[in-house]
């Protein structure tokens, strides 16, 4: 995703594109409350080993641990309780569908502020099994050296 006019990137989700193919994104908003809000302008959030679970017609984002902020009071929350996911309900209902048909699951990728709001990008994913992350690993390796190989090649000619 490019970075867009009034979009501010707080965090990403790197572990899921290596454990995932990401095939469907969608935007989300989220609850927050006290100051977590704060602590997201820091930048103090980890996405990593967290995923997004429907029950009862709404998404819980599950795992997501924003750190409290410093200067904050004795009412700061638990860092790593589930927080709600603000989308419409045919949405959700879709998604969910979707998650139980095809045995795919739905995983934050992103964090960011969208004209001072918290969004959260959520991608429906599909697992990768362990050959095929060794693949794509061989693969990037290899545009890589044929990188290197382009650029030493430029510098001696």
């Amino acid at each position: 995703m490019a970075i867009k006019k009034g979009i501010k990137l707080i965090a990403e989700n790197r572990k899921a594109y290596h454990d995932y193919y990401i095939e469907e994104r969608f935007e989300a908003g989220v609850a927050l409350s006290g100051t977590e809000v704060k602590s997201l302008r820091a930048g103090r959030v980890n996405l990593k080993d967290s995923y997004i679970q429907v029950k009862d017609g709404e998404m819980w984002l599950i795992g997501v641990h924003i750190s409290p902020y410093e200067h904050g009071n004795r009412f700061n929350l638990d860092p790593e309780r589930n927080r709600k996911l603000l989308m419409h309900k045919r949405e959700i209902i879709r998604l969910y569908s979707t998650v139980k048909q095809d045995g795919l699951t739905l995983v934050p990728t992103k964090c960011y502020f969208k004209d001072s709001k918290v969004k959260f990008e959520v991608g429906l994913a599909r697992g990768k099994k362990d050959y095929d992350k060794r693949a794509v690993m061989a693969k990037k390796e290899a545009a890589r050296d044929i990188d290197r190989a382009i650029k030493n090649s430029k510098k001696y000619t």
